[in-house]
């Protein structure tokens, strides 16, 4: 049962990485893009979790860790670049 869960969770976080992809091409804004790329890193968080549960492994959730705290920086980085035009005061 818990297979099929899996299956249907990763078809639906798949997708939803593929429509947020539209969304940071299509984002008629820079903000829009922003969101739509930190959307993706915590879908892409979501399907590492999940390949890891199926994997029946920990190591998997030590690299979403990893991949979340990157994506927070990263975030943050882009959002003061777009504010102030300079990451490094």
């Amino acid at each position: 049962m818990i297979e099929i869960a899996l299956t249907i969770a990763l078809g639906c976080v798949a997708l939803a990485l593929v429509l947020n992809l539209w969304s940071l091409l299509k984002g008629p804004t820079a903000p829009d893009r922003i969101l739509a790329l930190d959307t993706m890193v915590i879908n892409a968080i979501a399907l590492i979790v999940l390949f890891g549960i199926h994997a029946d492994t920990s190591v998997f959730f030590e690299a979403a860790l990893l991949m979340a705290m990157v994506g927070f920086v990263s975030t943050v980085a882009y959002t003061k670049f777009l504010l102030r035009g300079d990451i490094v005061e």
